[in-house]
């Protein structure tokens, strides 16, 4: 119980305090807006362009770590794909949608507060190496098989396809900043002290910012669609990723901070991404913003097991 009320709850109270204003009309849709770009746009870019700058990049980005939190992912893309098109019969690029839907972990949102309110801010080194591959490699991932499900038959030319996945990667302000911090790492300049300051201010307002935005974007999903496929979406995110990671985990012999980072960031529930990915292509909305609200509702439960089985 001390775990919920000290770690979990705070989390959930922040992003709450966002869902209950946006019920309330209190916070509109424009300032839901307008506070989500800053946070994602510019703050928490901030925050992640300092982390990999500061990063030990050949100590942070471990192969056990990545590949125990990747592996849980990419099966619960495919199991919910195949889910999607044998036991649902629904259309293949639907399928697609529905797998980044529970490939796509909140890794930023929830993620980060979550393990830092549990272990420190010492004990993210882990989930920004996770957190650095995370939206390239899935958005590169889901737009490729998209466009051939979308095009099979049709001679896509891999050039063309190139393109449209560079673009959509190269235009995420998460990218950017990610992107940026990791070639001033390798460059081994430092940034003036006024810059890194003022970036660090912009980084710490990032996540509580994003949270609580966070919680008015949530009232606009209503719970509506297929209901078998959102308990599949959230059941794969919140319960075979995290175990997967776990067992993996073991296998490849990690620290008590790499299970703790990749462990607690799989349990998360499907991010805003997955929504977004599918309105993107305009095929299993309903169902992926469901999942999204379901999902992070049910993450109090899956995270606090987690957190008690965790050491």
């Amino acid at each position: 119980m001390s775990i919920l009320l000290s770690v979990i709850l705070p989390v959930f109270v922040v992003l709450g305090a966002g869902y209950l204003l946006a019920r309330a009309g209190r916070f509109t849709d424009s300032a839901i807006d307008a506070l989500m770009w800053f946070a994602q746009g510019l703050a928490v870019p901030c925050l992640l362009f300092r982390q990999m700058a500061h990063m030990d990049l050949a100590a942070d980005f471990g192969i056990g770590l990545l590949a125990s939190f990747y592996a849980g992912a990419f099966l619960s893309f495919f199991l919910a794909f195949f889910a999607c098109w044998k036991l649902f019969r629904r259309p293949l690029d639907e399928c697609v949608a529905v797998g980044f839907a529970a490939m796509f972990s909140n890794t930023l949102l929830l993620g980060l507060p979550i393990t830092e309110r549990a272990y420190g801010t010492a004990a993210l080194q882990g989930n920004y190496a996770i957190i650095a591959m995370h939206s390239p490699m899935f958005y590169a991932f889901g737009i490729t098989f998209m466009e051939l499900v979308r095009h099979h038959g049709q001679g896509l030319s891999p050039r063309a396809l190139g393109v449209k996945v560079a673009r959509a990667i190269g235009t995420q302000p998460l990218v950017v900043g990610l992107a940026l911090g990791f070639a001033l790492n390798l460059s081994g300049l430092q940034l003036p002290d006024a810059l890194d300051a003022g970036a660090e201010m912009l980084g710490k307002a990032g996540l509580p910012t994003a949270l609580f935005g966070l919680g008015g974007v949530l009232w606009r999903y209503k719970p509506a669609g297929d209901l078998g496929l959102i308990a599949v979406i959230v059941g794969l995110a919140l319960v075979v990723h995290p175990a997967v990671t776990f067992w993996t985990g073991h296998l490849f012999g990690l620290g008590v901070a790499e299970m703790r980072s990749s462990v607690v960031t799989a349990a998360m529930p499907p991010g805003a991404n997955a929504y977004l990915f599918a309105h993107m292509y305009g095929v299993g909305r309903r169902s992926s913003a469901s999942a999204v609200l379901y999902g992070t509702g049910l993450a109090l439960v899956s995270v606090w097991f987690w957190l008690s089985v965790l050491p």
